[in-house]
C-alpha cells in the first residue's frame, strides 16, 4: 500500500505544474476573447456591417475566439483537471477495498463495515 500511495502521490505532483501552465493559458486566452467580445460589442460599426465584416474589423477578438475554440478541441477542458480526474478514478477502485484517497493521492484508509452475526 505504501508504494501504491508513493507513486499515485508522485503522479499526481508531477501533473501538478503542466496543469497549472494549461490553466494559466486558459485564463490569458479567456480574458483576452471577453476583452476582444467587449470591444466588438460596443463598436458602433458593428451593428452596422455584416457579421464577417464587423469580424474582419476585429482581428484580436477573432484570433483570440479561435485560439479558444481550438484550444477547447485540442482537449484544454481535461488537462486543466487532469489530477483530480485521476484521484476521482482512484477512489472509485479503491471505495471496493474499502480505502479512498485524497486530491494529493494520499489514501485514507476506513473502517471494516462490522458485520453481525
Amino acid at each position: 500500500l505504501k508504494a501504491f500511495e508513493r507513486r499515485l502521490t508522485e503522479y499526481i505532483a508531477c501533473l501538478q505544474p503542466a496543469t497549472g501552465r494549461w490553466r494559466t493559458i486558459l485564463i490569458v486566452v479567456s480574458v483576452c476573447t471577453a476583452t476582444g467580445a467587449w470591444n466588438w460589442l460596443i463598436d458602433p460599426e458593428t451593428q452596422k456591417v455584416s457579421f464577417f465584416t464587423s469580424l474582419w474589423n476585429h482581428p484580436f477578438f477573432t484570433i483570440s475566439c479561435i485560439t479558444l475554440i481550438g484550444l477547447f478541441f485540442a482537449g484544454i477542458h481535461k488537462r486543466v483537471v487532469a489530477p483530480s480526474i485521476i484521484a476521482a478514478r482512484c477512489r472509485t477502485v479503491l471505495a471496493e477495498y474499502n480505502m479512498s484517497c485524497d486530491d494529493t493521492g494520499k489514501l485514507i484508509l476506513k473502517p471494516r463495515p462490522h458485520v453481525q452475526g
